[in-house]
């Protein structure tokens, strides 16, 4: 006859088990949301994430926080927006700054923007033309930059596909122990001789 104590542990097994499964599932289920966000859906519009370093778009975009931005054409880019810019044409530094004003170039007729940081007091010295804009920020996910940037490329390369493959290899076999565990417990139940009545 099996003893109480042992039998008041079962429940604590299953919730524990079940805890155990659920967090592993919600963690995979997190990682791979994470993936899309800033890998498959900028890669689908031909957009990319970027980090923000600097605090001149607080508090909308404070420092490492992980823009994503997506192609827009100049006609598409109105006051208000948010566009990522080459601070100097041709030159690969950018900035992520908001476009306060359009304008058009009297001798070209091209379109022009002025663009200031929202916590800065006055706007670039230099207004944006159409050929330095990067493109126009479409969303942005607070703090994930700095853990983007703390991973190297020569790290990120073993490192994010090592973490991964651990990961699914922890859900799968939290998944796989919990499913054995169920038809054990189905076997054992139906193995279970039948109760006798009384008059048996």
């Amino acid at each position: 006859m099996a003893s109480t104590g042992s039998a008041a542990l079962h429940p604590l097994r299953d919730v524990l088990s079940s805890l155990s499964t659920g967090l592993s599932a919600g963690v995979l289920l997190l990682l791979l949301a994470l993936g899309a966000l800033t890998i498959v859906v900028p890669a689908a519009v031909g957009g990319m994430p970027l980090l923000v370093l600097t605090g001149s778009m607080r508090p909308t975009y404070p420092p490492g926080t992980l823009v994503v931005i997506k192609p827009a054409a100049p006609e598409a880019i109105g006051v208000g927006d948010v566009i990522t810019f080459q601070i100097e044409s041709g030159k690969p530094a950018v900035a992520t700054h908001r476009v306060i004003a359009r304008s058009t170039d009297s001798g070209t007729g091209e379109i022009r923007f002025t663009t200031q940081g929202d916590a800065n007091n006055t706007p670039g010295p230099e207004r944006v033309q159409p050929a330095q804009i990067r493109g126009k920020v479409w969303y942005a996910i607070p703090y994930l930059g700095w853990a983007n940037q703390a991973i190297d490329g020569s790290t990120r390369s073993w490192a994010v596909p090592t973490l991964a493959g651990a990961l699914f290899a922890y859900a799968a076999w939290t998944v796989g122990s919990g499913l054995r565990e169920r038809r054990q417990k189905k076997r054992t139940a139906e193995e279970a001789p039948a109760p006798r009545s009384e008059g048996d």
